[in-house]
């Protein structure tokens, strides 16, 4: 969600800054604009793609050694190019981008109106420009101190970089509840809303924590103030990001690359955590947490859209193993409806980016009320994994393409692997089925691989339904979440309605939408409750729905009832999600493909929703 890119130091800005901007694509936007500074400030901006943006710059003056960059998903005014950032303050000295909200903007522009402000956009982010820039010449301070000052006023989310026509050798950096990345290079700087614009140039950053500001100026050390005025020493990382990680790899998209990667996420989710010849499994970034684990009262697990449908599938897996009771809440949710939360409680919060603004707004409200916070997540030195008490990395490496997919099946691994230790921790299985488990689970990357091999069945299912309006997913125990998931990802990148349900609950409503217009996609494994599953589907092809069904390799049954099958290895009822999920993902990827959708910039979607 939004893209921030910026830049001092001797190289021209301008390549560096729409390169960024590229990186950053994945995250989803509307508009994009850069400004430079040489000898004046010049802001440059357009609706549309950064393709839009380099095209509408063709004969403009890019020089300039510092500039700033942007890619708007629009929350503020409609996109289009007025909107856009940068936004310039009103004497077109200072210009700001901005990714987040401000809340009381509506307050603060009547405010700034009343002393002769006039507002060219729609945007909150104008607002905060024009308040710097009024304590800036009302106070006579420094542009680090009005924006220093200036935030202290803020109510809302922010990650901000400001610049001044009158300082071409500063950048200010500050952040509250949206990530911002500073890049330390050979006698420059960059900053971005997350690594992948900075990995080609430097592996030494600092992330900046809430309510940090930054002063960033050429051929000085960086330094950081609290919004409250209290100084900081900045924290250098080393960045374990790959820069090959982030190309296509000779795929077409970022997305079908991920779905191949995806024996390898799994395997590296895994890695060093599996002990198979001491029958163990080990998390070490929870290990001091275990024992609140264990006398845990209950588990509650946040998160949102395919996180949370993951959430789902460790409610199955903890309860089943652990036997220990687990509510699944959306983090969106979770917050406003006053819930009541023990110090007893462990709330287990899941984000393939760690900057999820839901979710850490309902991990603050739990720790508010003394609960216990572990986090799950892909993203090393993201906010969640700095606001948590601890938690795992599940270490799937970038994702780029905006529908996750390699996301989900390593948050899975994750919540598999903290489930078997919380048995074993608690004694509610035996060492030769936790022998057997965690055999078991080791061999799944394994047979990812075999279930990425039905390519040619799926594409023929994909040429067949790529026109249909409506589809349904169906699922029952730990299928249930694999319906909610393979429905999503259509919806998500085919714009293709589609729903998922427990299959028994198919005869309470949805069987009314079922005739042989219906494409039914049912998880029809040979585990748990495949005769009432089978029975789901006789009641299908009663009413001349279609049926597709995922079936474990030998089926017999299902194969003389379902229109089309799709075959998966034989596994562990709680290990079916790992690959059942596999051929709806490419199944909504071909149908994607097919409809000439933008299969990794899907419209309207943002990768890291950093605003709630």
């Amino acid at each position: 969600m939004c893209g921030i890119v910026a830049y001092v130091g001797p190289k021209q800005a301008y390549p560096i800054l729409i390169n960024g901007l590229k990186r950053l694509e994945y995250r989803g936007y509307d508009s994009a604009g850069v400004a430079l500074l040489e000898e004046e400030l010049l802001v440059y901006k357009t609706k549309g793609k950064v393709s839009d943006l380099e095209e509408h710059v063709q004969n403009a003056n890019l020089g300039g050694t510092i500039g700033i960059a942007h890619t708007r998903w629009a929350t503020h005014g409609e996109p289009n190019q007025v909107n856009a950032h940068p936004h310039f303050s009103q004497s077109k000295e200072i210009a700001l981008i901005h990714n987040g909200i401000i809340e009381n903007y509506a307050l603060l522009k009547q405010e700034l109106q009343t002393r002769g402000y006039v507002f060219q956009s729609s945007t909150d982010t104008e607002v905060l420009t024009n308040l710097i820039e009024d304590i800036k010449l009302n106070e006579g301070v420094s542009l680090f101190e009005a924006v220093r000052i200036a935030l202290n006023q803020v109510t809302g989310a922010y990650a901000i970089v400001v610049m001044d026509k009158n300082d071409p050798n500063t950048l200010i950096a500050a952040r509250k509840g949206s990530p911002l990345v500073i890049g330390i290079g050979q006698n420059d700087y960059f900053v971005a809303s997350d690594a992948t614009p900075i990995i080609e140039y430097t592996k030494n950053v600092v992330y900046l924590d809430d309510e940090e500001v930054a002063l960033i100026r050429r051929d000085k050390d960086l330094k950081i103030k609290t919004i409250r005025n209290q100084e900081k020493t900045p924290y250098i990382q080393k960045l374990e990001m790959n820069l090959t990680a982030l190309e296509k790899g000779g795929y077409e998209h970022f997305m079908l690359k991920e779905i191949y990667e995806q024996p390898t996420s799994i395997m590296d989710s895994m890695r060093g955590r599996i002990h198979l010849e001491q029958g163990t499994v080990t998390l070490g970034g929870i290990i001091e947490y275990e024992q609140k684990l264990l006398n845990a009262n209950r588990i509650i697990i946040v998160a949102c859209g395919t996180s949370w449908h993951a959430g789902l599938v460790g409610e199955y897996l903890f309860e089943d193993i652990a036997r220990i009771p687990v509510e699944v809440e959306y983090a969106s949710e979770f917050r406003y409806r006053n819930p009541v939360i023990y110090e007893r409680d462990v709330v287990i919060a899941i984000s393939q980016s760690g900057e999820t603004a839901d979710t850490l707004a309902a991990i603050e409200l739990a720790k508010s009320k003394g609960a216990t916070i572990l986090g799950i997540c892909n993203v090393v030195g993201s906010s969640i994994a700095r606001a948590t008490h601890a938690g795992t990395y599940t270490h799937a490496g970038p994702e780029i393409g905006v529908a996750s997919t390699k996301a989900f099946t390593a948050q899975v691994t994750v919540l598999t692997l903290m489930a078997l230790r919380l048995a074993q921790l608690r004694g509610t299985i035996g060492r030769s089925r936790f022998m057997q488990l965690i055999t078991e689970l080791s061999l799944i990357p394994e047979k990812v691989e075999q279930t990425l091999k039905v390519s040619k069945k799926v594409i023929e299912i994909a040429e067949k339904f790529k026109d249909v309006r409506n589809f349904l997913y169906l699922g029952r125990g730990y299928n249930f979440p694999v319906a909610l998931e393979g429905a999503l990802k259509l919806k998500e990148i085919s714009y293709i309605h589609a729903e998922g349900y427990p299959a028994a609950e198919m005869k309470h409503g949805p069987i009314a939408l079922i005739d042989e217009e219906m494409p039914v996609v049912v998880i029809a494994t040979n585990k748990g409750t495949y005769d009432k599953v089978v029975s789901n589907i006789q009641e299908v092809k009663a009413r001349k729905g279609q049926v597709i069904a995922i079936v474990t390799e030998g089926d017999k049954e299902v194969k003389h009832l379902a229109d089309y099958v799709i075959e998966i290895p034989e596994t562990e009822e709680m290990f079916v999600p790992l690959l059942a999920t596999v051929p709806l993902q490419k199944l909504a990827y071909h149908i994607a493909v097919m409809r000439n959708c933008n299969v990794d910039q899907p419209r309207n979607l943002a990768k890291s929703v950093t605003v709630e």
